[in-house]
């Protein structure tokens, strides 16, 4: 599983030192500095792992940990120089999942998020497949179901549909889309729009009136489950 981490910490040194570090072990690593700069990076990106310092120049680190989790699943470590316990435990009542005081060594810090992906990879294991009301989807045989009839997809439709169907009820951006189906953001949203089209014409009885597919206009669209369909 080739992880994508945000660290976020305003230590520029840390950062220089820690960044290479996590590349050379295989995961794909951004880094932000405030607080304000984190919650915009998870906002636009996926993230399976947040390494999280509380101690930020425009907000205490606990702040923003349910926000982070907002906007997408992910596994949060907190890394702080805070050895108090009462700071330990309200970052973990937060939603943090673990938590390692500064100065810390290298290779545990490196244990931790592989056991972190290690949680990842069990629970996505255990989330092959999505159902909502008389839509399935299987992400392992790529396999989609509407109404007891199998719909086809094509490559880039289905990776589409996964990350939708991954977020169902949340907003995926513009940016998360075109990260999952080219891997690359700054392609043109028409190209996104199109491939979103051809989505809805095979979910949707009535492309005009979607119930599955939603959009949510200048920021991206939505899976919805909450209707009875």
């Amino acid at each position: 599983m080739n992880a994508k981490i945000l660290l976020v910490d305003d230590e520029t040194a840390l950062i220089r030192s820690l960044q290479p570090v996590l590349t050379a072990q295989g995961y794909s690593v951004e880094a932000a500095g405030t607080a304000a700069e984190a919650l915009k990076k998870a906002k636009d990106t996926v993230f399976d792992i947040i390494l999280l310092d509380l101690g930020l120049p425009d907000a205490d680190g606990k702040e923003i940990i349910s926000k982070l989790l907002s906007f997408n699943p992910v596994s949060i470590l907190i890394l702080s120089a805070r050895h108090q316990e009462a700071e330990k435990v309200a970052a973990l009542d937060q939603g943090a999942d673990d938590f390692v005081n500064k100065p810390f060594n290298i290779e545990e810090l490196l244990a931790r998020i592989r056991a972190a992906v290690r949680r990842l990879r069990n629970e996505a294991v255990k989330s092959q497949e999505f159902h909502s009301g008389q839509l399935s989807i299987d992400f392992r045989k790529r396999k989609v179901v509407l109404m007891d009839q199998e719909i086809k997809f094509s490559p880039k439709e289905f990776d589409l549909l996964e990350i939708l169907a991954r977020h169902a009820g949340q907003v995926v951006t513009h940016r998360q889309l075109l990260l999952a189906g080219w891997n690359d953001p700054n392609v043109d949203t028409q190209y996104l729009r199109s491939y979103m089209a051809l989505i809805r014409q095979k979910l949707e009885y009535d492309s005009s009136q979607p119930e599955y597919l939603l959009t949510e206009p200048g920021v991206g669209y939505r899976l919805d489950i909450e209707s009875e369909h």
